[in-house]
């Protein structure tokens, strides 16, 4: 699978690199970033995390905002980040609202029309970007881990349910936890699901725990002072399905903390080294 090679960027020993492609799942081209620890090479290979962001965002914004490459270049990860929705096809009110269509891909892959002929976020990062990421770059087999933030959180958490054996370790910042039961969610898994509430649950964290549980622990991290804490993001209701499940959960709600990158950058180290723990084990 060919990529373009952007940019590239001496970081903290490591490279920092950008990156664009052909994607065949959303019909365009997509762009994605990759941060190599020092070190890393096909003679020696390291583990993954790869970072789903939220909401307006894109591949650049935890490269530049959260401050992550320090800790991964000392504990030896890669870090892969990528857009959030499909940017070349284009449809009638996909730049509408801030929260819907561009952008605010949800990491699900849509059935209903026009959306579904480009919106494929989940088959693109469990399939299509994990293919071409693991086989240009020396990545270690089977050792890789998924975390992000908000609707980012949303995909980790769903994708980490959802692909048994994919991932090793997930983490999440303020995610929507339950989209089927919050406007976020509603609005755009009517649009790209359809009315039928019952096909909404394969992308709802919440339903999905009660059917399947993820055999590593959930690092989830909260903030308290979150603007959309109350309407959109409701951990407790995560929290509560975990426990009826068997689900093993670390939900720490951080006094003071709101919803941006500043609450990211403060406990991402956390965050990875919770990665580390479970992924320098694998291979």
């Amino acid at each position: 699978m060919a990529f373009t090679t952007k940019s590239e960027q001496r970081s903290f020993g490591g490279t920092q690199g950008f990156y664009t492609h052909a994607s065949t799942a959303v019909g365009g081209a997509m762009n994605f970033a990759v941060f190599l620890p020092p070190g890393a090479s096909a003679a020696a290979p390291v583990p993954v995390v790869y970072y789903l962001a939220g909401l307006t965002c894109t591949e650049e914004t935890f490269v530049l905002k959260a401050g992550a490459r320090r800790v991964a270049a000392e504990l030896g990860l890669a870090i892969v980040t990528c857009d959030t929705s499909p940017r070349e096809a284009r449809f009638p009110g996909d730049d509408e609202k801030w929260d819907f269509g561009r952008g605010a891909g949800f990491y699900l892959d849509a059935t209903e029309a026009p959306w579904s002929s480009a919106y494929k976020m989940a088959t693109y990062v469990a399939e299509e970007l994990r293919t071409l990421v693991e086989s240009n770059f020396p990545i270690r087999a089977g050792a890789r881990g998924i975390f992000g933030h908000s609707m980012g959180g949303h995909g980790a958490l769903t994708l980490a349910l959802r692909e048994e054996n994919l991932y090793k370790s997930v983490s999440a910042f303020a995610p929507i936890v339950a989209p089927s039961a919050v406007p976020w969610g509603e609005k755009a898994f009517t649009n790209y699901l359809g009315s039928d509430r019952a096909t909404w649950a394969k992308y709802d964290a919440t339903e999905l725990v009660s059917k399947r549980t993820f055999p590593g622990t959930i690092l989830i991290d909260q903030g308290e002072a979150d603007q959309f804490l109350t309407r959109e993001l409701q951990p407790e209701r995560f929290e509560a399905a975990c426990a009826r499940a068997g689900q093993s959960l670390n939900l720490r709600r951080q006094a003071g903390y709101d919803h941006s990158y500043y609450f990211i950058e403060t406990f991402v180290e956390d965050h990875l080294r919770h990665h580390h723990a479970a992924l320098h084990r694998v291979g």
